[in-house]
């Protein structure tokens, strides 16, 4: 027989625990389950948003990276709307991290920019991003310079510029994504470093890095002496 939230304990319903003792003391499980609402006929929305996170190894990062098709076809009781809910939610998550880094740190080290673009590791598609910076390395903004696909993106140099020169940024650090995992900078990356590189120096704006990322970690041009 399923058992409906209403007929938990008031202690141990997610809205009223989280009303008695704030949000941090709930599971990730419950705090989904405050989103989605409602279950299934045989599960709670907490035990469904349970069964989900055991799915994705308990990691949020894996529930962001699935698909709204995914969502709703892999589990009863998830919907559209649930599953726009569910990902918008971890899209938050994702844009508060890299909000907290922006307002705290500078990237001082190829490991900074790194945690910086982490959030690219999870993403489907390949993306280019530049990250400006000013004189003292704080950071000035992010700027998504192009998507592609599974395996490559175009880069319009030009346009890289363009968001360098308006935001006067004084150096920049590139990023992009291997979705396949692989670390291992093909020839056509490296030739986008050596565009870039070429651009930078005539407009006498450092660069930094160059930053591959990847679920297995990054790959810096700095660190290997290629920049």
């Amino acid at each position: 027989m399923k058992v409906n939230i209403k007929d938990l304990p008031l202690d141990e319903r997610p809205r009223e625990k989280m009303m008695a003792r704030g949000a941090a003391a709930l599971s990730d499980a419950e705090l989904l389950a405050i989103l989605i609402g409602s279950g299934n006929s045989e599960e709670t929305a907490v035990g469904l948003m349970q069964r989900v996170l055991l799915d994705c190894g308990n990691s949020l990062n894996a529930l962001g990276r699935m698909t709204i098709d995914e969502l709703t076809t892999r589990y009863k009781g998830i919907g559209e709307a649930k599953a726009i809910t569910l990902l918008a939610a971890c899209e938050l998550g994702s844009r508060r991290r890299r909000e907290e880094v922006v307002e705290q740190r500078k990237i001082n080290t190829s490991l900074d920019a790194y945690e910086f673009f982490s959030n690219m590791r999870d993403l489907p598609l390949e993306e280019c991003r530049i990250l400006m910076l000013r004189q003292n390395r704080r950071i000035i903004g992010e700027a998504l310079i192009s998507k592609g696909g599974l395996t490559g993106t175009a880069v319009d140099v030009r346009e890289l510029m363009r968001h360098v020169v308006l935001q006067r940024a004084t150096s920049i650090v590139l990023c992009h994504n291997h979705p396949s995992g692989n670390l291992r900078p093909s020839r056509e990356d490296d030739l986008l470093t050596e565009r870039v590189a070429a651009a930078c120096k005539m407009m006498n704006i450092q660069f930094v890095d160059h930053i591959i990322v990847a679920d297995t970690g990054y790959y810096s041009y700095k660190e290997e002496g290629k920049i």
